[in-house]
């Protein structure tokens, strides 16, 4: 075969290089593979005999490679059962990818079978017959007809028909033309493949680096106007699976230890407050120690790549995101460009490990709120609301991100200074500046003055306004004598030189003589907060006069060395400068206003919040797998570009899930989940080279913002907008829509509450009606996809607004519409149930399905037969476990091949459900009487 590979900027996985290493990653160079010849033929049989049911066997081919160098058979794929047929079409084809033996004289060995019944898993053996690559290449049409040998070697077990599939050449005929040639085109057909160049073309957009494992299929189907149509699947697992959770494990366990730290430094506090934060350090013990073990057997664990439904409820893979895959869905018609569909399925985000016998995040969350409340009231702890807990979160994380910036500007500013460059001083001073302006904005919060407050009353030594006045009238006489004497205290930042300070062993948090017995190591930590009065509104004033005086001094030493120029005689100011910079550390902002968030924190917070890490783990992973094959798809389209940086995107997932027994708790989950992606960006950065090492997402920040960063490579990386090679973080705004379809769910609706799922789609509506309103201001309508069908935006937003109120049972509508304006808005679309198995994959392929009788004309009589074509299962077997049965043994390695036709049903109407369940109760109750 030939082999043309040559190196691209666009990014594709060798499988090669996959599977060389235990991660399924390499440091090799990335290749796109084009232009392999493919060996791909289809499969008929005629005249089949089988004993029973009037000859007419359900016929599958297991095909076979004999290895020319090891003599041995290895299994290579299985056809689908076309029941009662002895004259068989199969729709399944069957593909070599290149690294399978490929030679003249490769041997290839088709085992036809009797599957009997689909409810039994037996085969039975009807004949046999091999071929060699080399006979099928030279042949007349490149067909063979071969006889099929029976187990006692008389050839009167009928024919099998191999013919070769080209592809591409077929996508230039049309069907008159190839139904003249042979009968066996009269059918769609169907290719399977392990390898990229299946779908592979030059113009092919690419899925990206962290794929691997594919399965290719490919159709044909008829359309309205008597052509064919070309519809080739690819099925991949993500290499995100594993990677993303490992390392918000390694944040969590850091942001954990950096708490823990902060909680440390608080210094002294009286013996109320001092025990409660032990235990919550001791909390943060054990979730650290548990996450530490948790990320040690996940390194231990080599060759996955995702999670099956089956490992669910393991805990050391509980932040491992369930059967996480995409499919794209490529659309070849004659005379059209190619379209292309994609979709991520993975199992509904929830803590499997951790249960819902109490429900889901949501409900727990809410109740949690309520028990602080009363927490707080027993133990005289500060409440904080979930909304100042956020706003608290959102103020720490910007003071994070500006404390080292302002840092670093006055490094700059410094050095600007030391080597007398006017202009760098200039630039290193407005960053300075607006950096600094930006650090006074977020502190000036009324949160972080009643935080400091708080900590100010935790304090040894805390006198409350009702004991401070007598006690100053008890001790005027001493204070009058003692004027010469100055506190301590009152040369500190935020006081005022005229304002005595009175010390006195009568104090509160029951610590008597605090005071004295600490004396003025006490302060040593406290330097910047008052001790012994009440913070009132002036000295917090006082602080921001105070810090815009230190900045004007900068500004007026950095006028003063300009005016110097390049004179060298009085390097005074420079010092100067450099004293007032450096006269303050940065980091004693932290120190001092890093409340005690924790101390009112208990056992079940943490609880909490572990379940939340699990859950939000798997919905990152998802999301950032969502997101890079958007991105590599799109990497050629200027408007999707364009739309990423100005606005952002839309995720969208659909969510089957019941409003039943556990699902629910799985759906509140799911709710909060999805909901704290909001506070996700991604940025683009350049790979140093490209190398797939390389090329993997990263992740950092902290629980209340995190940043993936997506590195492309080099030659890709210069053809983005400016605004994203500058790493202008790139938005995604995540939205969920529920609608149940299962038998649990008709219980729900007859008989339980859906309240929840009602509540979820009306708020999501809202979010992605908001979105659209944005996009539309900020980017031409124009620049978003094209569809055949061409309803206005406006009007599918109208109707699932009115779907989202209306009181219908299993309402599909609702998710059928939200698919669809996902699509239009170039959104990235996901499709969740509970292990994302067969409820994700009806949903899929009924979309499927639909996109292309909409938008590229399939015919309504083949519009079933697609279905039925995308839904049934194919086995990939090893040659480990399979068993020639051309001795006439049985086997119980039939390939499953299971059609979903009740759930089907369910999509379409619930009515034959409830007829099913009211006969299945009529023939239980004639059964026993």
């Amino acid at each position: 075969m030939e082999d043309g590979t040559r190196h691209l900027g666009l990014c594709v996985v060798d499988m090669k290089e996959l599977s060389a290493s235990p991660e399924g990653l390499s440091a090799a160079g990335v290749t796109l593979t084009t232009n392999v010849r493919q060996l791909e033929f289809s499969l008929a049989c005629n005249d089949l005999v089988a004993p029973g049911r009037d000859g007419k066997p359900n016929a599958l081919v297991q095909v076979a490679v004999i290895d020319p160098q090891k003599q041995h058979l290895v299994f290579h794929a299985c056809t689908e059962i076309v029941e009662a047929n002895k004259d068989p079409l199969f729709l399944t084809g069957v593909t070599f990818p290149s690294e399978y033996p490929d030679s003249p004289e490769t041997i290839v060995k088709l085992t036809v079978c009797d599957a009997r019944s689909k409810s039994q898993e037996s085969s039975s053996f009807l004949g046999s017959a091999t071929f060699s690559v080399g006979d099928l290449l030279r042949a007349k049409d490149e067909q063979l007809t071969l006889s099929l040998r029976s187990s006692d070697g008389v050839c009167a077990a009928g024919t099998v028909v191999v013919s070769r599939l080209k592809m591409e050449e077929m996508e230039e005929e049309n069907i008159d033309h190839i139904a003249t040639n042979t009968t066996l085109q009269k059918c769609p057909l169907v290719c399977e493949s392990g390898h990229h160049s299946c779908i592979d073309r030059e113009d092919s957009p690419q899925t990206g680096p962290v794929f691997k494992n594919p399965t290719c299929k490919v159709y044909r189907f008829q359309t309205m106007d008597s052509k064919w149509m070309f519809v080739r699947e690819q099925m991949e697992e993500c290499t995100l699976s594993f990677s993303i959770p490992k390392q918000l494990l390694l944040l969590y366990i850091q942001e954990d230890k950096s708490r823990v730290h902060d909680l440390q430094e608080l210094g002294e506090l009286s013996p109320h407050w001092d025990n409660l934060r032990k235990e919550v350090m001791t909390q943060y013990g054990g979730v650290i120690s548990s996450y530490q073990e948790t990320l040690a057997e996940m390194d231990n664990i080599t060759g996955c790549s995702f999670k099956p439904s089956c490992c669910k409820a393991q805990k050391p893979l509980e932040f491992i995101p369930i059967n996480l895959h995409t499919q794209r869905m490529r659309v070849t018609c004659p005379k059209k460009a190619d379209a292309f569909y994609d979709i991520v399925t993975v199992g509904a985000p929830a803590a499997h490990f951790q249960g819902f016998k109490c429900g889901g995040l949501q409900r727990l969350l809410s109740r949690y709120e309520s028990d602080k409340k009363s927490f707080s009231a027993a133990y005289q702890c500060i409440y904080y609301s979930p909304e100042h807990t956020a706003k608290a979160q959102e103020v720490l994380s910007t003071m994070g991100l500006l404390q080292p910036l302002i840092t670093g500007s006055a490094d700059q500013l410094l050095l600007a200074a030391h080597e007398h460059s006017s202009s760098g001083m200039r630039d290193a001073l407005k960053s300075l500046s607006d950096k600094t302006e930006q650090f006074v904005h977020t502190l000036k919060d009324e949160l972080v003055k009643s935080a400091l407050l708080a900590l100010h009353a935790a304090r040894p030594g805390y006198v409350t306004k009702s004991q401070k006045q007598p006690l100053e009238q008890s001790h005027r006489q001493v204070n009058q004598g003692s004027e010469q004497n100055q506190n301590p205290v009152q040369g500190l930042p935020g006081h005022s030189p005229a304002t005595p300070v009175t010390e006195s062993p009568v104090v509160c948090n029951n610590v008597e003589g605090s005071a004295e017995e600490a004396g003025p190591a006490a302060l040593k930590h406290q330097d910047s907060i008052p001790h012994h009065k009440e913070f009132d509104e002036e000295e917090w004033d006082r602080v921001w006069a105070s810090v815009a005086k230190c900045l004007n001094c900068v500004i007026a030493m950095v006028d003063k060395l300009q005016e110097g120029g390049n004179s060298k005689q009085e390097p005074a100011p420079e010092l100067q400068l450099a004293d007032v910079i450096t006269s303050h550390n940065p980091g004693d902002w932290k120190e001092q206003l890093c409340p005690l968030e924790a101390a009112c924190s208990t056992p079940q917070g943490f609880l909490l919040q572990q379940r939340r890490d699990v859950v939000f783990s798997q919905a990152l992973a998802a999301l950032a797998c969502g997101f890079v094959m958007k991105l590599y798809a799109g990497l050629r389209d200027k408007n999707f570009l364009r739309q990423l940086h100005l606005v952002g995107l839309v995720a969208q997932f659909e969510s089957l899930l019941s409003t039943y027994s556990e699902e629910i708790g799985m759906l509140e989950d799911m709710e909060v989940g999805i909901s704290d992606l909001q506070k996700v960006v991604f940025t683009i950065t350049e790979a140093k080279t490209d190398k797939l090492s390389e090329l993997q997402p990263s992740v950092w920040g902290r629980r209340d913002h995190f940043t993936v960063e997506v590195p492309l490579p080099q030659v890709i990386f210069q053809t983005l907008p400016e605004e994203m090679k500058e790493g202008k973080p790139l938005r995604v705004y995540p939205v969920l829509f529920n609608v149940g379809i299962n038998e649990q769910q008709t219980i729900a609706e007859r008989f339980g509450d859906i309240s929840l799922q009602e509540r979820i789609n009306q708020r999501n509506f809202e979010l992605l009606e908001a979105y659209y309103k944005t996009l539309s201001e900020k980017v031409p309508l124009e620049c978003l996809p094209c569809f055949q069908t061409r309803t206005n935006i406006k009007e599918l937003l109208e109707t699932l607004g009115q779907n989202v109120v209306t009181k219908k049972r299993k309402n599909v509508e609702i998710l059928w519409t939200a698919g669809t304006i996902c699509r239009r808005l170039n959104g990235i679309r996901f499709t969740s149930c509970k292990s994302a198995k067969d409820r994700t994959s009806m949903s899929v392929t009924l979309e499927q399905c639909a996109l292309l009788r909409d938008e590229h004309q399939l015919s309504k009589d083949s519009f079933v037969q697609a279905l039925d074509c995308m839904r049934s299962r194919l086995t990939q077997g090893d040659g480990g476990q399979w068993e020639d049965l051309e001795a006439g043994a049985t086997t119980e390695n039939k390939p499953a091949s299971r059609h979903f036709y009740p759930i089907a049903l369910l999509l379409v109407s619930s009515h034959l459900l409830v007829v099913w369940l009211i006969l299945s109760l009529v023939f239980l109750l004639a059964k026993y009487q």
